[in-house]
């Protein structure tokens, strides 16, 4: 399926859980960058919503995956109006009682950003692994392959990973994204799970995050890195164990 953001089509799956009440629970999931939504990582965190009664809204932002735009052209703020959009779209669907905004990497800093703008839309937020590092790398001249850029003459071309290159915009636009405000605004329930040894994120930027949260939990998977590959099951567990709990405390019927 589609959802349209501003004649960008978003490609999405909205999956159910095998036996379902009337109504229920919906957490919107959505991949990092340079990502897609059939990763396994995001995939497995999926099955544990699914599995404690949940729906999950996997969906696939501007330039990656199945959805409109170009990579190059992609912009935190095109994924944020995207990620605004997607709740927007949830909160229609008859079926949906509790709504959770679930992120990871980019898509985990997406998340915070527009959790701060639908605090009241939301009952909690999920991040994995967020980048909160990216708009200090912009203001500090440094792109995504590590390369350095005098930061008030950001070039017309950005490097990355695997040969792909982003236009100056995307640094341009970074260096605004302020994340403190963004967390102050949101007072609802988050969960926080990151890697030790991610090698993407530092940890300091989870430590930061935690804490300037009024109301999170912080889980650390030893050894692990920036998509789980090692300590997925632990991941799992900590989502179902967390999810479980906010389910519980909002006294809506679970399958």
């Amino acid at each position: 399926m589609y959802i349209m953001d501003d004649g960008i089509r978003l490609y999405a799956a909205l999956e159910l859980p095998e036996a379902c009440a009337p109504r229920l629970p919906l957490v919107i999931v959505l991949h990092g960058f340079t990502g897609h939504m059939d990763e396994p990582h995001l995939v497995a965190l999926s099955e544990t919503i699914r599995g404690l009664g949940c729906a999950t809204l996997r969906v696939e932002l501007y330039g990656h995956g199945r959805s409109g735009g170009s990579f190059r052209e992609h912009t935190i703020y095109k994924w944020v109006n995207n990620a605004l959009r997607v709740i927007d779209y949830a909160r229609s669907l008859d079926f949906v009682e509790g709504l959770y905004l679930c992120g990871h990497s980019q898509g985990g800093l997406t998340a915070m950003l527009a959790a701060g703008m639908k605090a009241d839309a939301l009952d909690g937020l999920i991040l994995l692994s967020p980048a909160t590092m990216i708009p200090d790398l912009a203001r500090a001249g440094a792109d995504l392959a590590g390369s350095s850029f005098d930061p008030r003459h950001v070039p017309e071309r950005l490097s990355t990973w695997e040969g792909l290159t982003l236009d100056g915009n995307y640094a341009r636009v970074a260096q605004t994204v302020r994340v403190e405000p963004a967390i102050d605004a949101y007072d609802g329930p988050v969960l926080l799970i990151q890697g030790t040894a991610d090698e993407t994120v530092p940890r300091a930027c989870a430590e930061r995050a935690a804490g300037r949260y009024r109301n999170c939990e912080l889980v650390w998977l030893p050894e692990d890195d920036h998509c789980y590959n090692f300590q997925l099951p632990l991941a799992q567990k900590a989502l179902g164990d967390w999810l479980g709990r906010q389910l519980a405390a909002s006294g809506r019927p679970r399958c």
